[in-house]
């Protein structure tokens, strides 16, 4: 089978390694480079805990969790995914719905239940773990510690299993821009390049994340986005021992490497009016860093070093969606919001399906054709 997969973020280069894995000849296309996207503008959070609003998501999730465990025994020596813990307090994400008063202890029964990692700390507990965290930012409310939680580098994942995919399976790298789809009445036979050269495939696997539907020319074979601004900002290497990555009203953070921490908030994303001006001094990312002080006072004498914004996809209803698109054959879509933690279970589940021709339950609720209906 002759496979095409444009795009090779987190989700793009886990869809290419484990379809040539399986046997398929891929063609990988990408305009930039392997993780350039919006993959290296992320939290990074390997997670099914902010999953809850439904079981099979929180399933899909809980399994793209493992698979990243399991991609690491196929990677001897690879450090892109770390697990140190993550702590959490109250309205860390109620902020992405108005503070809706989510109880927090309503919500570690529920992980409990389904069987996720999770635990309370006491304000004790927490200083053991992690001393340089100021008690008055987590005041008298329950902290939730998932010890086996992470964040995944993107980039050094994305270009780690693309360079796998061609070395240990033949793969092609093609550098360029996707104009369109090559159809054949209601087939899609391959792709053309905004410089003219077309490509050839039996399948093509759409991972191109926000630019999903740029490369395809019919409203009825485009998938509804809902994409939203981010941003996130990054300091300098500092001397703060910090060890696990933080999900707090004020500010999500987290070690990003030598020393350095990576910032954002849901909160002030929904500020960003357009995705120019990514500086050091842009208001957003100044106001992450005036939290991150308050957060862990040792960062005081530290200023913003670097700003990425980017637009994250979304699918219209913001579940995942992956399969084949309604009314064009050869013609396969992948594009979901939780990308980082999903990305290496899809590609198991997509050379799964395209391959072996097992049709993978896991995916039952998040098939495009719910839109098309």
């Amino acid at each position: 089978m002759q496979a095409i997969v444009v795009g090779a973020g987190v989700i793009g280069s886990s869809v290419a390694y484990r379809l040539a894995q399986a046997g398929a000849e891929v063609t990988i296309v990408e305009e930039r480079r392997p993780g350039g996207g919006t993959s290296s503008v992320t939290y990074a959070w390997v997670n099914a805990c902010e999953k809850l609003t439904s079981e099979a998501y929180f399933r899909l999730n809980f399994a793209g969790r493992q698979a990243h465990e399991d991609m690491l025994a196929e990677f001897p020596g690879a450090d892109w995914y770390h697990r140190p813990g993550v702590l959490q307090w109250q309205d860390a994400e109620a902020e992405a719905g108005g503070r809706d008063g989510t109880d927090p202890l309503a919500k570690l029964q529920q992980l409990i239940a389904w069987g996720y990692p999770a635990e309370v700390l006491s304000l004790d507990d927490v200083r053991k773990l992690e001393p340089e965290i100021n008690p008055d930012a987590i005041g008298n409310v329950p902290v939730i510690h998932y010890p086996r939680d992470g964040w995944l580098d993107p980039v050094p994942y994305s270009g780690a299993l693309i360079t796998a995919a061609l070395e240990r399976h033949g793969a092609t790298f093609v550098e360029g821009r996707v104009d369109r789809l090559v159809l054949a009445g209601e087939r899609c036979t391959g792709i053309e390049l905004a410089d003219g050269r077309t490509i050839e495939a039996d399948v093509v696997v759409n991972c191109a994340g926000r630019w999903l539907n740029d490369i395809v020319q019919a409203s009825e074979h485009r998938i509804p986005l809902a994409p939203t601004l981010g941003i996130v900002a990054y300091t300098p290497p500092v001397g703060a021992p910090l060890r696990s990555a933080l999900r707090t009203p004020l500010v999500n953070m987290r070690p990003d490497g030598g020393g350095r921490f990576l910032l954002r908030s849901n909160e002030l994303d929904r500020l960003l009016a357009s995705d120019e001006g990514a500086l050091p001094s842009h208001p957003q990312a100044q106001e992450l860093m005036r939290r991150a002080i308050k957060t862990v006072p040792a960062l005081r004498n530290v200023d913003v070093e670097a700003v990425r914004i980017a637009t994250r996809p979304i699918p219209k209803d913001s579940y995942s969606a992956v399969g084949p698109v309604p009314g064009l054959s050869g013609y396969y879509a992948v594009v979901s919001h939780s990308g980082v933690t999903l990305g290496a279970f899809l590609g198991e589940v997509v050379a799964d399906e395209l391959v072996h021709g097992r049709e993978r339950n896991e995916l039952a609720e998040f098939r495009p054709s719910r839109f098309f209906n």
